[in-house]
């Protein structure tokens, strides 16, 4: 049946056929548009990603399973450096992959024994283990005249070169090239739920990806749409309670009695856990702060627990709950419940960073409220995780951290007994995040190249993992305009811009039009007029109807390279319009540029975001 078959009919004998049909449409389209091609002399780098907690460990040993069928037979597969991922990802694979002989970081012998099978090793990013296995692929000579496929899980963590600007490689990035040389040819597939990172690598870092996949969620997933649609007061949910005008004692008693409530709903129904997840920030005082109050909060409750301001409360919470995967339970039933978790104390704090003692064993059954920081992030799964207390700040938040954060995404939550909790202004930041990841989406799916732009104030990663010499911020609001600028041709654009007179107010068009007129234009190298287009273009995919605005004047007298382009009356009318692009067409005559007329684009940027061009 092949590789891909057999690990698909897992699936199916289970019921699974949605999720077996989305793997199999990932895994076979990547195989015929990539790995088919394949021609075992080059070193290819791709990009696989898809929603927070979406499946992508399933999709990927798909993929796996199709490279298999298609003559690859060593794979290695890293995770972030953590032992309890390492060993998550090798036990599903020994269960998952029954014909491939499975190595875990130790396991030498196994990778040098194997025949007549393809080999899957396993590791967590880490130098020393890393390092191990750049010593055996070489020792081995298993790889000469073979190809190696690597699959980086969390690519954009710690993969990427933290030395960039000091013109130096980091010792994990130093790795990942040792292990992709030892093999004759490679391909190096990152994957990731945050691809911003990777988008933004420079082509001489040999790390930005030569393709990009998108793979959907399936039916029941609750992701970035269904938390952030939007930042308009119609488009806020009525689960999301903001806690701005409260106290952090007034909110940890809302947060707690919910997540009671929602507990004692699940654990009536033949639940087996009921998570809350409480994210104060990354310092360790707010975690033990944040404990103090969740443990006043549940001492203030038990101590109410039979009066009537108890009962008033709960009657809110439990008219609040609308449980769509259960039948919802008798008012009676689930107040016992919850009188009964709170005088047996049948609930668990769990704390987690880098001080604490507790593990994954202490959420994975009960009632319990779970707090944390930075390890609440890639590759931690909460069950049944439906009530979230975020209230971590930033002074300089980069995106695809705070989205990693978002542990309430998934399968296995139920819409109706959701609750969050947060400001106004982090609800704010995640639904911008969410509009730009839609953006990353929308652009991969069209095959497009991808821009990314964030409101001000809103990093797209980390600063240490991209050229800073090759990246070009360019703020919302500025104008911009190439030094030497030449016509494709000149009439051709005076044909475009004929309607529109030299007394014409900027006149609203297409972003399509804009694009046009563009793409008749080409410019010095500096300028990355392709950059712009791709900014409009990214538009345009957001909003195929949106607008922009334009004005043409002709026969100015400007010696090009100046500072400034744009008159004092020309660039007050163009500000009028703040929150689109806006083209200004001068035809500068000849007077003063070597007796050749010519157009010379300036294009305004949007205000409300700052663009990022590689």
């Amino acid at each position: 049946m092949g590789y891909l078959n057999n690990y698909l009919q897992q699936f199916r004998d289970k019921g699974k056929d949605e999720l077996a049909n989305s793997i199999e449409k990932t895994s076979r389209r990547i195989g015929k548009k990539y790995i088919s091609h394949f021609t075992y002399t080059t070193h290819e780098m791709g990009l696989l990603f898809g929603n927070i907690q979406s499946g992508k460990t399933g999709q990927t040993f798909g993929i796996i399973c199709e490279a298999a069928d298609l003559e690859f037979r060593y794979f290695l597969l890293m995770t972030t450096d953590s032992r309890l991922l390492q060993k998550q990802t090798f036990e599903r694979a020994q269960h998952d992959l029954p014909e491939f002989a499975i190595c875990s970081e130790n396991d030498e012998e196994k990778f040098r024994s194997a025949k007549n099978q393809p080999v899957l090793i396993i590791v967590k990013k880490n130098t020393r283990v890393l390092q191990a296995w750049v010593d055996r692929f070489r020792n081995s000579k298993k790889l000469k005249g073979n190809a190696l496929f690597i699959v980086d899980d969390e690519a954009d963590a710690a993969s990427e070169n933290t030395k960039v600007n000091q013109k130096k490689v980091s010792a994990i990035n130093d790795r990942l090239r040792k292990i992709r040389d030892t093999a004759q040819a490679s391909i190096y597939l990152q994957v990731t739920g945050t691809p911003q990172a990777l988008l933004l690598q420079s082509l001489n870092s040999n790390w930005r990806p030569m393709f990009t996949e998108y793979f959907e969620p399936g039916n029941g997933y609750l992701g970035g749409d269904f938390f952030f649609p939007g930042t308009e007061t119609n488009d806020i949910p009525n689960f999301i309670h903001f806690v701005d005008d409260e106290t952090p004692q007034e909110s940890a008693k809302h947060v707690v009695l919910r997540h009671l409530v929602v507990s004692a709903q699940i654990l009536l129904t033949g639940g087996k856990v009921s998570n809350c997840l409480i994210h104060p920030g990354i310092r360790r005082a707010a975690h033990e702060k944040s404990k103090r109050e969740i443990e006043d909060a549940i001492a203030w409750w038990t101590y109410h627990h039979a009066d009537e301001k108890f009962t008033d409360a709960f009657d809110r919470e439990y008219a609040a709950i609308t449980p769509q995967n259960t039948e919802k339970q008798p008012h009676d039933q689930v107040l016992t419940r919850v009188r009964q978790i709170l005088e047996k104390r049948e609930f668990t704090i769990v704390l987690l960073n880098g001080t604490s003692i507790d593990d994954d064993k202490d959420y994975e059954s009960g009632c319990n409220f779970v707090i944390g920081g930075t390890n609440l992030g890639r590759g931690v799964t909460f069950g049944q995780l439906n009530t979230f207390y975020y209230t971590r700040t930033s002074k300089s938040p980069n995106a695809d951290t705070m989205w990693q954060h978002n542990r309430m995404f998934g399968y296995d939550r139920d819409p109706g007994l959701i609750t969050m909790y947060s400001s106004r202004a982090l609800y704010k930041l995640f639904a911008e995040i969410n509009e730009t990841n839609n953006s990353i989406i929308r652009q991969a799916q069209a095959g497009k190249k991808i821009t990314i732009a964030y409101p001000d104030g809103l990093n797209p990663t980390r600063s240490n993992v991209l050229d800073k010499s090759l990246l070009n911020i360019l703020v919302g609001g500025s104008n911009h305009f190439p030094s030497v600028p030449k016509n494709e041709t000149t009439t051709q654009i005076s044909d475009l811009v004929q309607q529109f007179s030299n007394d014409d107010p900027a006149t609203e068009v297409s972003l399509k039009f804009i694009s046009d007129i563009l793409k008749h234009f080409k410019a010095e190298k500096e300028f990355n007029l392709d950059g712009y287009i791709k900014m409009i273009d990214s538009a345009r995919s957001e909003n195929p109807m949106a607008s922009a605005h334009i004005l043409v004047r002709r026969n100015r007298a400007v010696t090009l390279g100046n500072r400034a382009l744009l008159s004092p009356n020309d660039w007050k009318e163009t500000n009028q319009f703040q929150d689109e692009f806006v083209l200004t067409l001068y035809q500068v005559s000849g007077e003063k540029n070597n007796g050749k007329s010519v157009w010379v684009p300036n294009i305004k940027l949007p205000m409300k975001k700052n663009f990022y061009i590689i």
